[in-house]
């Protein structure tokens, strides 16, 4: 059974925007995206928008909807009352570049930032070997799409421009604790999480978990436990014994750690 939906969606670009109003035929099942497309097609051809597998699986589609981050394409126009003006806007903490579609290259230049997986050399035989433990472990932490919702909530960075450049945000966190936690990599990056990446600036209100689409527990699996790992480094009393009777640890570079 159909109705018509009442929506505003954001038209503008770097210089600028505003909300505009449009009413649109939906039926029953359908998804935000699906409206979006319709007014598209049917009265705003040049509405910018970004998507590809309508699925919930590339991450494309990153928008926030009533004011709450999520993918148009998992977000259900059943969820809301008939009646309710539905509101789409681009995703604030990323610059718009036309409409709908953020550029979010600061996710990919922190991606560059992060030391990538280093094993070590193989066994006799020519293998690699883990226990299926770890196998496990790691498994929710390569669920990621790379939606980029969780970088978008994170208050660190959306309500703190000046922050980027030292906070990596936590669907980095996320990758940091993955590698770190890899039984056969060697790079040591806690570290480099809490220095250059900002772990620190992180105070776990677990909004990016919230937000993700593939309900991976960012802030209990990852962050904090990734927090636990670089204060152990940092604070544990034989690390600091060490230190005070001369005996000094390598980093993965080769230089002396304080």
């Amino acid at each position: 059974m159909g109705y018509e939906l009442k929506m505003r969606i954001w038209r503008g670009d770097r210089s600028g925007g505003d909300l505009g109003d449009y009413a649109v035929e939906v039926s029953e099942g359908e998804v935000v995206l699906d409206a979006i497309h319709r007014v598209q097609a049917t009265q705003a051809g040049d509405l910018a928008v970004r998507w590809n597998c309508k699925a919930g699986k590339c991450g494309s589609c990153s928008a926030e909807v009533n004011g709450r981050p999520a993918l148009m394409c998992m977000t259900r126009l059943s969820d809301f009352d008939p009646a309710e003006t539905i509101t789409v806007t681009p995703m604030r903490t990323f610059p718009v570049i036309r409409d709908l579609v953020t550029d979010v290259s600061f996710n990919y230049e922190k991606a560059r930032e992060l030391p990538s997986f280093a094993p070590p050399p193989r066994d006799a035989d020519g293998k690699r070997r883990m226990a299926q433990v770890d196998v496990e472990r790691g498994q929710e932490f390569r669920k990621c799409i790379e939606c980029f919702l969780c970088q978008n909530t994170c208050h660190v960075v959306r309500d703190h421009e000046e922050n980027k450049p030292a906070f990596a945000g936590p669907r980095f966190f996320l990758r940091y604790a993955e590698l770190d936690m890899h039984p056969l990599d060697t790079h040591d990056r806690r570290q480099l999480a809490q220095g250059a990446a900002g772990l620190g600036m992180c105070n776990i209100t677990k909004c990016c978990t919230e937000v993700c689409p593939e309900n991976i527990k960012i802030t209990d699996n990852a962050i904090i436990p990734m927090k636990e790992r670089v204060a152990d480094r940092k604070f544990d009393p034989l690390v600091w014994l060490g230190n005070r009777i001369g005996i000094r640890n390598k980093d993965n570079d080769g230089r002396t750690e304080v």
